[in-house]
């Protein structure tokens, strides 16, 4: 067991911002780091300051581009080969995730691709959240902190005091998720179901339950192009429902989300800061997950159980 000299939080270029709130939640200064570009578009990550001997916790998201996958691996190998005791990679939207199993033939899994690369690194842990599949939590050899955005987004729904509120899953894959939310709010639950030609497109959606003067929250782990949160609020709206909202953990936001979210019949995306929002929104209300990631960050160091930190 280590002396439990302080805890060293660092942080990659691309969750400075969550990295930085994490610190201060923790009581820490956040460790400083380099971040050196070449200009043949490689790069070099150093530590400024010494990690001899102490518990290493890197924060790094891995959404678009790769360099930002890349640059979390070369400073765990970093604070390895400096002597660091423990290195535990901190990854609040856990990128290449739907990439979790061959659904057809010739295809990476490249969620166990990703796996490999973090323990090839050298990592001793892994704290992340919402995982788009649990299973993924089998793919490393190491301990894996799976945290929920339930604790954070319940407190939130409630203070809403909507009356009527119903739960909806915006596909099938994400119904037990949405059940979960349904029972600890006691609502009744609905759930879209979709067909796709290709990925990103929805091309059919229908409801099964009833929506009619329902306040409807939609329930999902991640929002990408927001095809299928658009056309499920705006169906739901079309089928008599009274107000509908989106409760989504990992706002990617990519391609015509915006458009599709101002346009779309949503009162509200309820989302987090796991991946900055890249463009203002009055429909996007985003909750902070630094309090959680501090708090189990803290428990993890001093070897306590988190099992109090999760709400399901």
């Amino acid at each position: 067991m280590h002396d439990l000299s302080p805890a060293k939080i660092f942080s990659g270029s691309a969750s400075m911002y969550l990295a930085e709130e994490i610190a201060q939640n923790f009581g820490v200064n956040l460790g400083k780091t380099t971040l050196t570009r070449f200009s043949d578009g490689e790069f070099l990550t150093s530590y400024d300051e010494t990690v001899r001997g102490r518990y290493v916790f890197i924060i790094q998201s891995t959404f678009a581009p790769v360099d930002n996958v890349f640059e979390l691996l070369m400073m765990v190998d970093a604070a390895k080969r400096a002597s660091a005791y423990k290195v535990a990679a901190v990854i609040p939207y856990f990128g290449f995730a739907r990439q979790d199993r061959k659904d057809k033939p010739r295809v990476t899994i490249g969620a166990k691709m990703m796996a490999n690369l973090l323990q090839a690194a050298g990592v001793d842990r892994i704290m992340t959240m919402e995982l788009h599949a649990d299973q993924i939590q089998g793919f490393f050899d190491v301990p894996v902190d799976h945290l929920y955005s339930s604790s954070i987004f319940m407190p939130y729904i409630k203070s809403l005091n909507l009356e009527g509120l119903t739960v909806a899953s915006p596909d099938i894959g994400g119904s037990k998720r949405a059940n979960v939310y349904s029972k600890y709010l006691k609502t009744d639950l609905v759930i879209c179901h979709k067909t796709r030609k290709k990925e990103n497109v929805v091309d059919e959606m229908t409801v099964i339950g009833d929506v009619e003067g329902k306040n409807i929250i939609l329930v999902d782990d991640i929002i990408d192009t927001a095809g299928t949160i658009a056309k499920a609020a705006d169906m739901m709206m079309d089928k008599g429902a009274k107000s509908v909202r989106a409760v989504i953990t990992h706002p990617v936001l990519s391609g015509p989300a915006y458009e599709r979210i101002r346009d779309s019949s949503l009162i509200e995306l309820i989302t987090t800061n796991t991946i900055p929002i890249k463009h203002d929104c009055s429909k996007i209300k985003v909750l902070s997950v630094a309090e959680l990631f501090a708090d189990v960050i803290k428990k993890v160091y001093n070897y306590q159980s988190i099992s109090s930190s999760f709400l399901f």
